[in-house]
Order: C-alpha cells, then structure tokens, then sequence
C-alpha cells in the first residue's frame, strides 16, 4: 500500500483536465535507461526468453547493467496454479515469487538473482489498477485502458529501471503480436518509446520462416503479415530474427527487409542450434550486440577489457559442450515427462554438471504412472542415476516409491528433489523401519503412519496457518555429512523451495536408527530438508529445489555429485573422482 502511494505521488499529471498520464517512479531520470523490446509473431514458442536472455548476456559481458523483465498476457497473479502440461515448469525466485520458466532461463543465463520486479502479468497490472481506483487515487478520473492501464505497465518498467540502475532493461512480452491480451503491453511500448525520446528504445520482432516439406522451399508470407501487423499497432521494427529449421536464405531476408523497412544486416537468420549456450556466439558473430549499442547511442559505456575477460570464461564453458569424452544416463521418474518443459531447470542442471565434469549425461524420460515393483528393474535397466523430482498430487506415486526402492538396494545413485525427498522417506519408513502403513497425508489424508504431513509448528511459522514454504531459505547443514562436504563444508547454504508437507518430527529417530542420516534442517526449527543414506554410494534427497540455482559457470554441487558417482558406476575400471572430490574440484577451479 504504501509503496503503491510512493510510486503514485510523482505521476508527472493525474489533473483530470490533461490526457497525459505517464507514471514516473521517485528517482527515474529520463535519458539513463534504455530499453529492449522483444515481441513474436507467427507462433509462439519462438525462443523470445532465450533470444533476449542472450542478447542481454552479450550486453552484460561489454560491462553494461542489464535487467530482464517478462510480460505475461495471462490474468493469474502469478504462475503458481498453472498446470505443467499447459504452460511448462512453475520456476521460484528467492523471494518466493511462483513465475514464468523464462526467468529461469535470464537467471541462468545472466548469472543473476531476479526478484517479483522482474515478472508482470495481466493479473497483477489490472489487481494494481483497481486497488488504486478504490483508494481514490485517479482524482476523479474515469478509468480507462489507455492511458492507465497503459501507464501502470510503463510505471513497472520505470520501476524496474530505477531499481536496478539497468543501462538496459530487455522488456520480454509473452505470446504472440496477434493476442487480444499482448495489445494493450505493445500499445504502453509504443507509449514509452514516444515519451523517453529518440535513441531510448529498440524493438526486436522474432518471426518464423516456414519451409513446408512437400513444397521444398522456405516461405516468408506468414513472417511478412506478421510483422505487417506489428507495423499496423505503430511499432517500427529495428531488428528481425528469423527463426527456422534451417538457415534463412539470402532471398527471403532480403524479401523481409524490403517488407519491413529494416536494413537487410538488421534480418538475422537464427536457425535451431543443438545447444542454447552456443546462441551468444552466433549473435555475437552476427554484430547483434554492437548494432543493439548503436541504436541506443551506449557505445561510450562499452568496456572492451570487460569484454575480453567475460567472453574468454564463457568460451571455456562452451569449449568443453562437444569435448565430452565419456556418456551417462541419468533417468528422470515424474509424472509430467511427456512435456519436457515442465522439467526444464532439472535437464539445465544435469547439463551444467556434466558439461563441467567433461561428461554428456544423457536423459531418459521414465512415466511412473506406469512403474510398478514388477516392472522397475526392466525400466531402471539401462540409467546410472535417478531423480525423483518434484510435484504434487496422487498420480505416479506408487511408481516414485518403486524407483527409489530399486536404487536403494541396487546402490544406484539418487538424488530427490522436493517430493522426492519425501517419496524417500516413506519408501524407508515402509521398508526398513516397518512402518508398512506410512504415507504422505497429501497422499492419503487419514493414514494411520503420517511420516509426512503439514506440521502445526509450519502453520505457526508461517503465519496465520499459511502451510507453503516459498523462495529462498538458509539451511543448516550437519557436519561430516555428504551433504556438508559437497557444499565445500560450509555451515549453510540457501536454496529454493516449493512445497507444503514436511517429516513429523515424531518419526525421525526411528528413520535415523534405520540408517536415514537428515544431514540439512531450517535453522532452530524440527525442519528436515537434506536427508542421505552414508551406506549407500549415492543417496541424497533434499525438501528444495536445488536446480533453480544451477548456472553454467556455477554447477549446483548436488548434481555435480549425483554425475560424478553416476560416471564411477558406469566406468568401474577408470580412476574418476568420487561425488566430494568431484565438487570440490570444481569449487577450487572457480
């Protein structure tokens, strides 16, 4: 409340006699920042995040201060709720914010902690507009998607722009130009490059060249009307990427250009690549990077040593992606693996670490609606490590359970994130405790055992019986432990976590005397958040979702070790480094 009053008590004119309504947050100065725009047209699903999250590296690494934001057309407040199979992974920001995939994607990418100023969608504009409409704030005004609706989108990219001191902020919009929903953000664009003046803004349009089979050439019509509507909602394009299967010919670039008023060196072809880390490269060897700086008139903020020490630490990194002397096969067992976006933080994860440890760890999808105990050992047959990740729900579970079964006692290494961890413990409970009807109450909400269940000392924490655990927590980690070790013996470490249910504290000596070791706890509370079984050569499960912080140069030390002892599983005669020396490896290489 008091921050919507701040930010409302410096719009430039709220006078119900002026048309001008242009919200400027305390502190902007017009002329400092500059803006990215990035927009689809064709279809969606073009690689907007991963286009702007690269170009925006490119600027990062000249010494620039860059700041993604991403706009959702959609009206829910947040991502929390959407289904994996309709809009992929729900990726968590430190400070709790339930997000679009795409900011984990710019955090990656970026090396950058995002926060809620960084994500917007339809839901909170229009939740923040009527908020201020009830309290009076519109001096009388009648309310009105332009200039309001408008100006609260260009008050939330002022915002981001003050808060940060960005250099550039890269403005991503959701979708496609042709949604009902995009067109009121693409008119507040318009808006803002009209009101920062010449030079402050550039807009990007990303469009698809079909190349249908049965007629064997490219076609660029679909493209042309696409950027023809754009033009029609008074945006000029500056730049075009072409996306499609295959390099876009000289012929249909230039039909493009001649179409767009955009200089043929300003219509890129940007073919599918085997690996989105590649993508600064060819953006770089296309001139993107200087050709988005001279638009922006920010040559005389470049720092070419920046530069030079940047991108020598990001070739290493790629350098080593087809370098890869030795293969792995590491099985995901969830319920969403027929849409691979839903696991879209866990297959980075797995990549950064085995890409650092010169290794191509393979995936292989695993439904568990269809593992059974009869069937595991025939689907488990031909991986060298498991994970068991995250959801919620009923479904799958009796196929979870089987799989962390079998690599408990086949010594398969195993890693369990969030309701893997919990699957671990019930599988334990059940099988080496003697706890055969314990179970999980989102599971079975009357089971007589609940080894998992929402604590009444989590409702009292959280705060007026709030039960989900959201964002960035410190856990404590216990000393001599697998876990202590990967994390360089550190006292703590911060991770991400996303979830309701929790062991009860009544059963945890019975699963400790059962061999079960909790090696991670919230800090002064009966909180288990890292378990591992010290008899087994890899068997770790954590209550976060340790993926969320994996970045290419930086390896998340759990996967780092999961790899590792995957690889001394499947090259037994080979002298490789076990899980800790493995991370710590690779800590000291950094």
């Amino acid at each position: 409340m008091a921050k919507n009053q701040d930010l409302l008590a410096s719009v430039s004119d709220t006078s119900a006699d002026s048309e001008f309504f242009s919200p400027i947050p305390p502190g902007y100065k017009k002329g400092k920042n500059r803006y990215c725009f990035v927009l689809g047209t064709v279809m969606s699903g073009l690689g907007k995040g991963i286009f702007s999250s690269c170009l925006a590296k490119l600027m990062q690494d000249k010494g620039l201060k860059v700041a993604p934001i991403k706009l959702e057309g959609y009206l829910n407040i947040d991502s929390g709720t959407l289904n994996p199979f309709r809009h992929g992974e729900v990726f968590v920001l430190d400070d709790g914010l339930e997000c679009d995939m795409d900011l984990g994607t710019y955090e990656r990418m970026l090396d950058q902690d995002l926060t809620r100023s960084n994500f917007a969608t339809s839901g909170q504009i229009f939740s923040s507009i009527l908020h201020k409409e009830r309290h009076g704030d519109y001096l009388g005004r009648d309310v009105q998607m332009i200039p309001h609706v408008t100006g609260e989108v260009k008050l939330k990219l002022r915002d981001l722009a003050t808060k940060s001191n960005a250099d550039v902020v890269f403005v991503e919009i959701g979708g496609t130009v042709g949604d009902l929903e995009n067109a009121y953000f693409i008119e507040a664009m318009r808006e803002l490059a009209y009101e920062e003046g010449p030079d402050s803004c550039c807009f990007m349009a990303l469009t698809y060249i079909l190349e249908p089979k049965t007629l064997g050439e490219q076609k660029s019509k679909a493209a042309q009307l696409g950027i023809k509507q754009l033009m029609h909602l008074g945006i000029q394009p500056d730049i075009i990427a072409c996306r499609a299967s295959s390099p876009v010919t000289e012929k249909v670039r230039q039909k493009i250009s001649l179409y767009s008023n955009v200089p043929l060196e300003r219509v890129v072809s940007l073919p599918d690549s085997a690996s989105i880390y590649m993508i600064p490269a060819i953006l770089r060897d296309k001139g993107l990077d200087f050709e988005v700086a001279r638009l922006l008139k920010i040559d005389d903020r470049i720092s070419l040593r920046h530069e030079r020490k940047a991108w020598g630490r990001w070739c290493d990194f790629t350098d080593k992606i087809d370098a890869a002397k030795k293969q792995i096969t590491i099985g995901i067992t969830g319920k969403y693996t027929s849409v691979r976006d839903s696991y879209a933080s866990i297959i980075n994860a797995v990549e950064h670490a085995g890409i650092a440890l010169g290794c191509d760890a393979k995936i292989k999808w695993i439904e568990t609606t269809a593992v059974t105990d009869a069937n595991v050992a025939e689907r488990l047959a031909d991986v060298d490590g498991i994970i068991v990740p995250g959801g919620f729900g009923t479904r799958g579970v009796k196929g979870k359970i089987a799989c962390v079964k079998y690599a408990r006692k086949n010594n398969l290494p195993y890693l369990g994130l969030c309701f893997g961890f919990q699957m671990a413990v019930i599988e334990l409970a059940r099988n080496v405790c003697g706890l055969s009807k314990s179970n999980s109450t989102e599971i079975d909400s009357d089971c007589p055992q609940p080894v998992i269940d929402i604590l009444p000392e989590q409702k009292k924490i959280e705060g007026l019986g709030g039960n989900m655990r959201l964002g960035g927590r410190d856990i404590e980690l216990k000393k001599q432990t697998l876990a202590w070790k990967l994390f360089g013996k550190a006292d703590s470490v911060r991770m991400r976590f996303r979830h309701r249910y929790e062991v009860d504290p009544r059963y945890i000596e019975t699963l400790e005397k059962a061999g079960l070791v909790f090696s991670g706890k919230a800090p002064n509370q009966p909180i288990m958040q890292i378990l591992e079984m010290p008899s087994h050569p890899f068997f770790l499960a954590t209550q976060a979702h340790p993926c969320l912080t994996s970045r290419p140069l930086r390896p998340q030390p759990m996967f780092v070790g999961l790899i590792a002892a995957a690889m001394k599983k499947h090259y037994p005669d080979e002298n490789l480094p076990d899980s800790v020396n493995a991370a710590q490896k690779l800590c000291q290489s950094k």
